[in-house]
């Protein structure tokens, strides 16, 4: 049997070369001019309005999420390299809430912004995770990092940082028991990478002897990096869409509109929904926006909405959990079931 994450040569190989990823040749030049252009200062910048805008979202994106991205490959790289049993053995490869609850926690002490983290999540479903536990992951993860969560607390103070924590951690929890419930009748598809541990599996003896047979040459940090880098790129092509687009939609959204009409109403929750879903903000740049929606707008439930409508409806976690899995079903079902929670606890907190 081969590997399902693997490719497989046949017949059509011949046939059909890769076409061109024109989401690459297209958003590669629509990043790098404009980053270009702010470092280099030019003076016509400034003087057009929506371009200085463009340019400048451009160069904030890129500084914000090169440090995640870059973090992902390299925890792909080493998951690369690490044996199924050993991150199963972490994650908890027992059915049922354990199995999620340590997924869960593995999601919110791993120090990674939502991009970078979702490498991570393609890469432990590629290594056998129920999707239940790879849902659990992405969702507890991406605003909970331990850096993130001290820059929320500096904002919004310590009581409503911990209780946002709190009640994302209980929306994976119960997200990723739906998806392995619907996985186990048959629903939704179950992993096909999924493999029963050895009952006499012990991780801690069996870790230290796979590490004294390593050598750590300068060819296996170049292969696993080279591994890590490819495995990225699933990824990567979003980001890069996902910068354009939301640099794009900043030319026509002022901050202060932003301030004025995202209040605790049932227009500000719609909006900010609205916005949440179709603005790609990574993990570094939603703490400040939702910051804003406490301090400013006088609307907790909207931040906190803000931060996690951001991962159930944001399209390149979507797009990527559909070419991870080869599944429309589960990826549009992480809006479906997440979705819903969120709104009615967001609700509560702005009551």
């Amino acid at each position: 049997m081969t590997n399902s994450c693997c490719h497989t040569p046949n017949h059509e190989d011949h046939d059909h070369k890769p076409g061109r990823d024109w989401m690459m040749i297209i958003c590669i030049p629509l990043i790098i001019i404009p980053y270009l252009l702010y470092l280099c200062d030019f003076d016509f910048i400034n003087r057009v309005e929506f371009i200085e805008t463009y340019v400048h979202s451009i160069h904030e994106f890129v500084n914000a999420t090169w440090w995640g991205v870059l973090l992902g490959i390299f925890f792909l790289a080493l998951l690369s390299r690490v044996p199924r049993e050993f991150v199963m053995s972490v994650l908890g490869h027992k059915k049922g809430p354990e199995g999620i609850a340590r997924a869960m926690a593995a999601g919110v002490l791993l120090d990674l912004c939502s991009h970078g983290i979702l490498m991570v999540g393609t890469k432990i479903y590629q290594r056998g995770a129920s999707i239940g536990q790879v849902l659990a992951f992405l969702i507890a993860s991406p605003w909970n990092s331990i850096s993130l969560t001290f820059i929320l607390i500096s904002m919004i103070g310590l009581k409503l940082t911990l209780l946002f924590l709190f009640l994302s951690v209980v929306i994976a929890f119960i997200s990723g028991m739906i998806f392995d419930f619907l996985g186990e009748r048959g629903i939704l598809p179950k992993n096909p990478n999924a493999f029963d541990m050895p009952d006499d599996f012990d991780f801690i003896p069996e870790a230290k002897k796979q590490l004294l047979t390593i050598e750590w040459t300068p060819a296996l940090i170049r292969d696993m990096l080279k591994g890590g880098m490819k495995d990225s790129v699933i990824v990567v092509r979003w980001l890069l869409f996902g910068i354009v687009i939301a640099s794009a939609l900043r030319m026509f959204l002022s901050p202060d509109s932003f301030e004025q009409y995202f209040g605790p109403s049932v227009l500000g929750m719609l909006a900010t929904l609205f916005f949440a879903t179709v603005l790609e903000v990574c993990s570094e740049g939603s703490s400040p926006i939702a910051a804003d929606l406490v301090t400013r707008a006088g609307a907790p439930g909207n931040a906190f909405a803000f931060l996690m409508a951001g991962v159930s409806t944001d399209y390149t976690e979507i797009m990527v959990l559909k070419d991870t899995t080869k599944s429309w079903k589960i990826a549009l079902f992480l809006p479906l079931i997440t979705l819903p929670q969120i709104i009615i606890l967001a609700v509560f907190l702005n009551l």
